[in-house]
């Protein structure tokens, strides 16, 4: 028979004494980073080696003939169907399970296949759930407002023009087709010179969102929704559309996680949308992590829910290594616990309002650097993973190898996990690597201040790239999102 685990120690036991091989499968380590450190038997198989071999827990196979990737879903079927990877799982036991950041029906069907567990809710309910159309509508239930819209297929201008007028919209709107995050689908309209920029991309689909467009800040929260209710991790600032980060307006480039971040009542609504939500999700049959993106409207001080992503994502390094993660367990642990089959009790309302208390918020930001330049070229030298140290006169310098963000002791510190390396193709929208820093990396105005803009200027300063020689073709700019 098996023991019921009572409480937060009980469940920090059950993961340190781990059996069963967990692989986190994905182009990079970068959003369940730590993991490892938390449950034993916990690896990672990446695409991307981000450490040059010299992490212990993350494997990359050698490279073999594929098809070009279009999506992470195709690099994680590339990597359970290459014979290293195969063998590497086989190495560790029977009953392996596998988390991913995205995967689809043919991830699926691998698994099965090589006798692998998924640990997440099915591919097709995720891509229902992720669907934007149908978070407004799952929020709708719960009672979690979105921003004033319109859900509609929309022909023409003129026709955007009508269903604005019918739902109280003015010609100033912002338009989001179904999937895609980063700003890749998100079509800002004020004229029809706007549309006519954006029309192929917006025509074709069978409905798209048509909200009012707002001054608002961007904001993310995290949660995961299990048999005891939904735990619901801190409200996190958006940094979106930096032009020294991101070539996408209004694209995810960053996160700023600190006390003071948001008014009491912010934070205090957020929370309650969010449990709501959670809720909600696990009447349509969804139980795990998940994350909900927030507009506030500074002209009003609304919150409304933005969008939802049934996944890990790219806060979540923030989320898991969070003061309230140490102090108790990294939300990610209630996920793989959820999933576990493991008989479990616990307190959700005390913990929720434990993580609600200031003092369980710490200060840290991440900067994600794209490269932002409209030219392709080869990556001849990128600055290695590691911490790196800010000189007195703003000049950015490698200090030694680590893997662990915990490792930057101060300020005039940071981790740099390295995305794109050596040989690699450089283009518009690529992500060249993420930036962790103590502190904050915006204003009190909400843009980047000089200390981020020195840290960027740094890390870019140590890329260097040749030239394509031609006939060779490189990648389409921005074809591709892996975090």
């Amino acid at each position: 028979m098996k023991r019921k685990l009572n409480g937060i120690s009980d469940i920090r036991r059950f993961f340190h004494r781990n059996e069963r091989p967990i692989f986190f499968i994905s182009a990079t380590n970068f959003n369940l980073l730590g993991m490892d450190e938390w449950v034993r038997n916990f690896h990672y198989i990446c695409y991307i080696d981000c450490y040059d071999g010299h992490h212990p827990n993350v494997f990359s196979p050698s490279e073999i003939a594929h098809p070009e990737f279009e999506s992470i879903e195709d690099i994680n079927n590339y990597l359970l169907e290459h014979k290293e990877v195969i063998d590497y799982i086989r190495s560790f036991g029977p009953n392996p399970v596998a988390v991913f950041l995205m995967f689809d029906e043919r991830t699926e069907e691998l698994c099965k296949e090589l006798g692998i567990e998924v640990w997440f809710p099915p591919a097709s309910l995720r891509s229902r759930c992720d669907n934007k159309m149908e978070t407004v509508r799952i929020g709708n239930k719960a009672g979690v407002p979105s921003a004033p819209n319109a859900l509609s297929k929309v022909e023409s201008y003129a026709h955007l023009q009508q269903i604005c007028a019918e739902h109280g919209l003015s010609d100033d709107v912002v338009i989001q087709t179904a999937f895609g995050d980063s700003g890749h689908t998100t079509f800002f309209i004020s004229n029809e010179d706007d549309w006519n920029k954006h029309a192929d991309e917006i025509t074709p689909d069978p409905e798209v969102k048509i909200m009012k467009r707002l001054n608002c800040r961007g904001s993310t929260l995290e949660a995961c929704t299990t048999s005891q209710g939904t735990i619901v991790g801190p409200l996190l600032t958006e940094v979106v559309g930096a032009k020294e980060l991101t070539p996408y307006r209004g694209g995810w480039c960053g996160n700023e996680i600190f006390p003071g971040a948001f008014t009491q009542e912010i934070r205090d609504k957020a929370r309650d949308y969010t449990f709501k939500f959670g809720e909600q999700l696990r009447k349509e049959g969804y139980r795990g992590y998940f994350d909900l993106d927030y507009l506030i409207d500074t002209d009003s001080g609304e919150i409304y829910l933005g969008e939802l992503n049934p996944r890990v994502t790219g806060a979540s390094s923030m989320t898991n290594h969070a003061a309230f993660a140490h102090a108790d367990a990294p939300l990610f642990l209630f996920h793989l616990l959820e999933f576990s089959g493991a008989e479990f009790e616990f307190d959700v309302e005390d913990l929720n309002a434990r993580w609600s208390d200031p003092d369980y918020i710490d200060s840290w930001c991440q900067l994600v650097i794209k490269h932002t330049v409209d030219e392709i070229d080869i990556v001849t030298d990128a600055p290695p993973t590691g911490i790196w140290r800010m000189q007195d006169d703003g000049s950015v310098t490698y200090s030694r190898f680590d893997y662990h963000r915990r490792a930057v002791s101060n300020e005039q510190e940071a981790f740099f996990l390295r995305i794109t390396g050596p040989d690699d193709y450089r283009y518009e929208g690529a992500d060249l690597g993420i930036l962790i820093l103590r502190g904050r990396s915006m204003t009190k105005d909400f843009v980047l201040n000089d200390r981020a803009r020195a840290w960027i200027k740094g890390i870019l300063g140590s890329y260097r790239g040749k030239p394509l020689q031609q006939p060779e073709v490189g990648p389409e700019a921005g074809a591709f999102k892996i975090l």
